[in-house]
């Protein structure tokens, strides 16, 4: 069976995608780092769809974490390749430039762009070993043009932009492909104090979106039929930022 890593993804879009990915054969491996709750019911529902998955709990910002946690888990699952990594896993601290804490912008850029960097790299090495494999790195409207109050969140995934870019470019001569997916309002917990109200005037298609909305393009792009999609930035925002 091929595997498939969803960073952060017991809650939110991560559930979506690891659902969606469940549905598409793989095995999901789920990460999370604190709230055990939703990642054991994210599993249950996979399980109850006659989806495979497991749990792996670790902090993706931390790099001996990520080594060692992840790290042993794909030398004692070798018969289960991972062929499919989705980074997702991610948290906003909103506060304006002048009035963030430095501990507000480590720790943004330390589970956006470090993560990025820790992981990818992990699963990177058997993926070009294998000659096959694809990078699904879930960004933000707020990476392609900067948000008030997120400067720190809009750096981190405007970093993860241009490393997708970049990778795509190193690894594709090995059957790798590195894309990204830039959701914008989408109906988490991460916007459950924004106004939909408010803001869908804003949307040409006057709504927030789903959660598998997003899945629904991850799940192309994991696919045989992305196959000579590579370095792009696909966005979800219902026309918000073209």
């Amino acid at each position: 069976m091929n595997c498939a890593v969803v960073t952060g993804g017991s809650k939110g879009i991560g559930r979506a995608i690891s659902i969606k990915l469940a549905e598409m054969g793989f095995h999901v491996l789920i990460n999370y780092h604190a709230d055990d709750a939703a990642a054991e019911n994210t599993l249950h529902e996979i399980k109850g769809l006659q989806g495979s998955a497991d749990l792996i709990r670790f902090d993706v910002g931390n790099a001996d974490d990520v080594q060692k946690v992840l790290g042993r888990w794909i030398v004692e699952h070798a018969d289960c390749p991972v062929q499919v990594l989705v980074n997702n896993a991610g948290f906003s601290r909103d506060q304006l430039m002048i009035w963030m804490k430095n501990e507000d912008w480590d720790d943004v850029i330390d589970v956006h762009l470090n993560a990025f960097f820790y992981v990818t790299r992990l699963i990177l090495k058997e993926m070009l070993v294998n000659k096959y494999g694809r990078i699904i790195n879930i960004v933000s409207l707020s990476g392609q043009k900067g948000h008030a109050g997120q400067v720190n969140y809009s750096a981190a995934k405007a970093g993860v932009i241009g490393a997708t870019k970049a990778l795509a470019q190193e690894v594709g001569k090995r059957m790798v492909t590195v894309n990204a997916v830039a959701p914008g309002f989408i109906k988490t917990a991460m916007t459950e104090n924004q106004s939909e109200k408010d803001f869908k005037e804003l949307i040409p298609l006057k709504r927030f979106g789903e959660p598998e909305e997003v899945a629904e393009v991850v799940g192309f792009l994991a696919s045989e039929k992305s196959s000579y999609i590579t370095g792009e930035v696909i966005s979800v925002n219902g026309g918000l930022y073209t």
